[in-house]
């Protein structure tokens, strides 16, 4: 450690790393405070906006390099590219997705004006000035080039699957806004170190019991919807087999039988839940390629007998672009069919993940030998955004498919205010990391927009969240098993509901001015 303190540059890289172990599944809070806080004191320290803009890019590296690590586990999934290049690709995510912590430490360094004072360094409108400029810059991240929103900080705050911790106070900040808040916390703890006596124990003791805060809100009653969600454990290996495929239909239908008869249900499979195709109107050759029959009409007939009287499937599948009689591309959709097998609505897929659904500029590195990381050559195309669909009496829903739920504010049409949210999901190829992640980052949606979230995965892990965030059921991963209850109530629409992502950029502002008042009252 003190040879990595005499290298600041090698200290901030560290630091970066440390301060992702905070994030699902190691949930080390206490690092993340101990990274961020480091960072701040390395760009007290710094002498030029140069070396505070270079000491924030190599955290962003450290940080976004550990925290992707599941990233590489997806290139052990596609035999067309060597599983090595796995790592490169997450180290180059990293070398870009760092810009966003250099912006937030180039920002705090010039808003503060922190050169070095013999002996007075100015922390607290450093501080100040670094969690205002990290709101900011991980707004940025979320939509700049489409967006990259996986593990804001503010992911650090969110306790154990029966308790929100601090993220309880998402529907009053946002998550970029709690991002901001764990960085100041973190600042609270610089400055202790600064002090002695009892301010110093004040402000140490702070950040822990915010952490530790328990839950206040009252388990959730009243629900009158139930479900059936179903999580069928058919590994990532074996999805794309159309050897299997009818078992694997079986598997999941299997999972989905009424144990009620004639009770009025919603069943939720997911993402890839069914590999027919389920519409009518494409080439003959794209049913036969499928499980059951070249009809799309008798595939959907079976999945009604399948789900029973009263219920209404809705699972991930697959919608066709033709032009003319051609394939062009297709979309990632959730469809719903009800007990006699016709269709009554669909939600597309708006975010899609790059090199997994569709190869950005194909034109260029299509020649190169580079291709997706998932089979197919279809592109898929994206939806036009957050959609709710009003199922008469199995609820309004709200869609967001595997990866959109973690792009807070852009989940929910906020002109049709759903009941529930419905996240069905494919985490087979995201490592040991990426699920208990991306599970996290769902229940920071339920938080935020006060909607409970349903979330079914093909491995794992699949859970009903409630609209405070709490994980009222789960099925741990590669365990196949269905979950069967009441769909827990909404809350009244949530302050961040109501504003989005207004609300966290009026709380970066808020904290940019305090960091200009502090800078003229005091320095510390």
């Amino acid at each position: 450690m003190a040879r990595l303190a005499a290298q600041p540059r090698l200290l901030a890289l560290a630091l970066g790393a440390l301060a992702a172990t905070g994030f699902q599944p190691l949930a080390l809070w206490p690092l993340t405070l101990l990274g961020v806080a480091g960072l701040v004191e390395l760009i007290a320290r710094a002498d030029s906006w140069k070396r505070a803009a270079t000491l924030g890019w190599l955290f962003g590296v450290g940080h976004f390099t550990f925290g992707n690590n599941w990233i590489a586990t997806a290139f052990t999934y596609q035999a067309e590219m060597p599983k090595w290049l796995g790592w490169i690709a997450v180290v180059l995510l990293a070398l870009y997705l760092a810009v966003y912590p250099l912006l937030a430490a180039l920002g705090a360094w010039l808003l503060a004006r922190c050169r070095q004072h013999p002996g007075e360094p100015r922390r607290l409108p450093l501080a100040l000035a670094f969690a205002g400029c990290w709101i900011v810059a991980e707004w940025l991240r979320s939509w700049v080039f489409t967006g990259y929103a996986w593990n804001p900080l503010g992911m650090a705050a969110l306790g154990g699957f029966a308790r929100p911790g601090l993220a309880a106070a998402a529907p009053w900040l946002g998550t970029y806004a709690l991002s901001g808040l764990v960085a100041l916390l973190a600042g609270c703890w610089l400055i202790a170190a600064r002090l002695k006596g009892w301010r110093a124990v004040a402000l140490v003791a702070l950040p822990i019991a915010l952490f530790l805060l328990p839950s206040f809100a009252p388990r959730q009653v009243g629900g009158r919807l139930a479900y059936t969600l179903v999580q069928p454990d058919i590994r990532q290996d074996d999805l794309a087999n159309p050897a299997l495929y009818e078992q694997q239909f079986g598997k999941t239908a299997g999972l989905s039988q009424p144990r009620t008869p004639g009770l009025r249900r919603i069943v939720l499979w997911p993402e890839s839940g069914v590999p027919d195709y389920l519409r009518e109107g494409y080439p003959a050759y794209f049913y036969r390629l499928t499980t059951y029959a070249a009809d799309p009409v008798i595939a959907r007939r079976r999945i009604g007998r399948a789900i029973g009287p009263g219920a209404l499937l809705m699972t991930g599948a697959a919608d066709l672009e033709l032009r003319g009689d051609r394939v062009e591309a297709a979309r990632n959709v959730v469809t719903a069919v009800d007990e006699m097998g016709n269709i009554r609505g669909s939600y597309a897929k708006a975010h899609l993940v790059p090199y997994g659904e569709y190869l950005p500029m194909r034109w260029l590195l299509e020649p190169l030998g580079l291709s997706r990381l998932v089979p197919g050559a279809l592109d898929f195309w994206p939806g036009p955004g957050p959609r709710t669909v009003d199922f008469g009496g199995w609820g309004k829903a709200g869609f967001q498919i595997c990866y959109e739920i973690v792009f807070s504010g852009q989940v929910v049409d906020r002109a049709h205010r759903p009941d529930y949210l419905f996240n069905p999901s494919n985490d087979g190829w995201f490592g040991d990391f990426g699920p208990p992640q991306h599970l996290a980052q769902a229940r920071m949606r339920a938080i935020e927009e006060g909607l409970p979230v349903l979330r079914a995965t093909t491995t794992g892990i699949s859970a009903v969240i409630d609209a405070d965030g709490v994980v009222r059921q789960a099925i741990p991963r590669h365990i196949a098993g269905r979950l069967d209850g009441l769909v827990p109530p909404a809350h009244p629409p949530t302050l961040f509901a109501r504003l989005g992502n207004l609300l966290p950029l009026c709380w970066a502002a808020g904290l940019l001015v305090a960091s200009l008042v502090a800078h003229r009252r005091r320095r510390l």
